[in-house]
């Protein structure tokens, strides 16, 4: 059996985290068994379904690397098709014609708690005649579902799940004005796509046994599902956006590779023995669905930036530097010179050394592009002293010959020596009019890649800025 699986949205948000691992799950189940991943965008609700949203689930899905097979399916375009397969049902008589008004349903509802009874709905039109149906009140058709017994899912991570039929009313397939219902729709689609394992988020499971039960009517197989548990904030509590429930778009602009995230969201819920980091290659060789938990996942913001500074490190730098450039660009208003972007090319491998972020590693890299005189955070104001400023002011002379980091860190040791201080008593104020900062890389790399005229001219601003007027 060749795998077929789909991930099928809802256009009416963002693409959450929670989706973006169930298509993650998918496309790995896929890849791992040489199958097919398709998408499927399920914009029944009109009201609710938007282009925009479609457009951020698409993108979201293109940034995360999660690539589907074929053309997007649009489930609204089947619309016919759908209903068609309602009638059908009427005709093997696994569906029935129900007038019953919206009125009438609370009615009897109503009457049913009173009375201490299932409020579980029984059509009166379910064995009815037709032939006494009220004029001028269109009706629904509805799944004549079983009444004993019971219906069982063999769940690939829940496990062997049951429940009686006697606590499923009949479902409603296609609404009075002809439009099919949610359930229907699903089990047409996955049934042409030829779709033969469900995974998603075990918010369906309930919807699992009425879908199975339209497969059983048509005389369909039944996919196998896989629902997978919902994710979790640290504290246990359903996740919110202070715990990480946002658009995958948001996890671009906080500055995460989509490497790091594919691999954090692989370990939500799976595992294969301690390992931690995993690479998506290495991933699709080891994933199946078995290895999905119970449980639901936790998620951890310390856990996800660990993760992507390990990728920043492993990234290409001149990934990075594109990345770092785009970002800046847009704070500074305007591009890059060549010179600035050669300053972050041969800056890059120590700057990425550090930050959790490219968000982190922008902020880091922005000395290197800031426009003089540079500005010092309070921490670094704090180390240029007027003895400070009068150090850096005898020192600037003395840079003089190969400007590298080597020959530039050894002036700067004999500047110290001469003066009888450690090395640190000048490298830091040194750094702080060079930065802007108290942290930075090896401050000779970052006088290096500076150059000497940039260098000097940021000494001699710091130093007259600093000097009382």
């Amino acid at each position: 059996m060749t795998v077929v699986v789909r991930f099928a949205p809802s256009p009416t948000g963002f693409l959450h985290i929670g989706g973006a691992r169930t298509a993650l799950f998918n496309w790995l189940f896929a890849r791992h068994h040489s199958g097919t991943f398709r998408l499927r965008i399920e914009d029944t609700d009109r009201l609710r379904s938007t282009p925009k949203a479609t457009s951020a689930i698409v993108e979201g899905l293109d940034w995360l690397g999660v690539s589907w097979n074929g053309e997007i399916v649009y489930q609204s375009a089947h619309a016919t098709r759908h209903a068609e397969i309602a009638h059908q049902l009427l005709r093997l008589g696994c569906a029935y014609y129900c007038y019953c008004t919206p009125a009438e349903l609370a009615a009897m509802r109503e009457k049913a708690r009173a009375e201490g009874r299932s409020v579980r709905f029984e059509s009166p039109w379910r064995d009815g005649d037709l032939a006494e149906a009220p004029p001028g009140v269109a009706p629904v058709i509805r799944l004549k579902a079983p009444r004993q017994g019971s219906t069982t899912i063999r769940d690939r991570v829940q496990g062997e799940v049951q429940i009686a039929h006697s606590e499923l009313d009949d479902l409603i397939i296609l609404r009075a004005d002809g439009s099919p219902t949610y359930n229907l729709s699903v089990v047409v689609d996955d049934h042409d796509m030829g779709i033969t394992h469900v995974i998603r988020g075990d918010e369906h499971l309930n919807n699992a046994f009425r879908q199975t039960q339209i497969y059983r009517a048509l005389g369909w197989s039944v996919p196998e599902f896989a629902h997978l548990p919902l994710i979790h904030g640290p504290d246990g509590t359903k996740l919110s956006k202070r715990h990480g429930a946002l658009g995958v778009e948001a996890y671009r602009e906080l500055g995460y590779l989509p490497e790091a995230l594919r691999n954090y969201l692989l370990r939500l819920g799976w595992s294969h023995g301690d390992e931690e980091i995993i690479s998506t290659d290495q991933a699709i060789v080891w994933f199946d669905i078995d290895g999905v938990g119970r449980a639901p996942a936790r998620f951890d913001f310390a856990k996800l930036d660990n993760l992507n500074a390990h990728y920043i490190r492993r990234a290409e730098d001149d990934r990075l530097v594109a990345m770092v450039s785009e970002r800046l660009e847009k704070t500074l208003g305007r591009r890059l010179s060549e010179t600035e972007r050669s300053r972050l090319e041969r800056a890059m491998p120590e700057l990425k050394v550090r930050p959790k972020t490219v968000v982190e590693l922008t902020a880091n890299a922005r000395f290197l592009v800031a426009p003089r005189p540079i500005r010092p955070d309070e921490q670094a104001a704090k180390l240029l002293t007027e003895e400070a400023r009068r150090l850096l002011g005898e020192l600037a002379p003395r840079l003089d010959g190969i400007w590298e980091a080597d020959a530039l860190e050894e002036r700067v040791r004999e500047f110290a020596n001469e003066i009888a201080m450690k090395l640190s008593a000048v490298a830091q104020p040194l750094r702080g009019a060079l930065t802007g900062s108290v942290a930075s890389p090896s401050i000779f790399m970052v006088m290096e890649v500076l150059g000497r005229e940039e260098t000097l001219g940021r000494i001699v601003d710091a130093v007259n800025l600093a000097s009382p007027s």
